[in-house]
C-alpha cells in the first residue's frame, strides 16, 4: 500500500497530494507509464538511455517537474542495429484523441523521416482517429495503447512466458531445423496483449 502524506495547507491553499517518492497521484501514474514505455522498447530492440531505464521517481520529477505536460514526455529512439529505423513514442493530451492530433505527429513524423510511432493514451482513441492511422498505414505505423495497458510490465508477470521475436533468417533456421512448415508453428493474435507489447507484426 502506497503512503499518502497529509495535504498541506497555507494561506488557505490546500496543495496537491503527495505519494511516497515525491511524486502527485498524476505524475506517479506517468511515471509508471514512462518506465514501462522504457522496457517495452528496450525489448523490441531500440536503445534506450540508461537514464530512461533507472529513472528513479526523483529523476522524473527532476527532469518533467512536479506537473509533466505529456507533451514532454515524448520519447524517439532508434534500433540499436538500423539508425534509420526510429521511433517516436507521443503522450496526447486529449483524453479521446481525434483526427487532429493524428495530423500533427503525422506531419511530424515526416518532417523527421520516422515512420513508426506509439501514441499513449489517457483515455481512447475516437473511431474516425483509428480510420486516419488505418488510412496511413502504408507509409506509416503507429500503435496505441491505452494508459492503464501500460501501469504495468506483462512482459514481467510470473505467469506469462518469455517470448522473443524472430528475424526472417532465424525463422526460416528454426523451420529448416525442425522440418516444419510455417503453417505447423503456433499462432499469436495481432492484438494478443504480448503481441502488442513486442510491436509484432502478421508472418513474425
Amino acid at each position: 500500500m502506497v503512503a499518502q502524506d497529509e495535504p498541506m495547507e497555507e494561506s488557505g491553499v490546500t496543495s496537491a497530494p503527495t505519494l511516497r517518492g515525491g511524486l502527485t497521484p498524476e505524475a506517479s501514474r506517468l511515471f509508471r507509464v514512462y518506465k514501462t514505455i522504457s522496457a517495452m522498447l528496450k525489448k523490441r530492440g531500440y536503445m534506450v538511455p540508461r537514464e530512461m531505464r533507472e529513472m528513479t521517481p526523483a529523476d522524473f520529477t527532476n527532469k518533467f517537474g512536479e506537473h509533466p505536460s505529456r507533451e514532454s514526455l515524448t520519447i524517439l529512439v532508434e534500433k540499436a542495429d538500423n539508425e534509420t529505423d526510429q521511433l517516436f513514442v507521443f503522450f496526447p493530451e486529449d483524453e479521446k484523441v481525434g483526427v487532429k492530433p493524428i495530423k500533427v505527429y503525422t506531419d511530424r513524423m515526416r518532417e523527421e523521416n520516422v515512420t513508426n510511432a506509439v501514441l499513449v493514451l489517457r483515455v481512447d482513441i475516437t473511431p474516425f482517429a483509428k480510420q486516419a492511422v488505418q488510412e496511413i498505414s502504408d507509409d506509416c505505423r503507429i500503435e496505441h495503447f491505452k494508459e492503464a495497458e501500460l501501469l504495468v510490465d506483462i512482459t514481467e508477470h510470473t505467469l506469462v512466458p518469455k517470448h522473443q521475436v524472430l528475424s526472417m533468417n532465424e525463422k526460416g533456421e528454426l523451420l529448416k531445423r525442425y522440418r516444419l512448415k510455417e503453417t505447423q508453428l503456433p499462432r499469436i493474435q495481432p492484438n494478443d496483449p504480448v503481441a502488442r507489447y513486442y510491436g509484432m507484426k502478421r508472418g513474425q
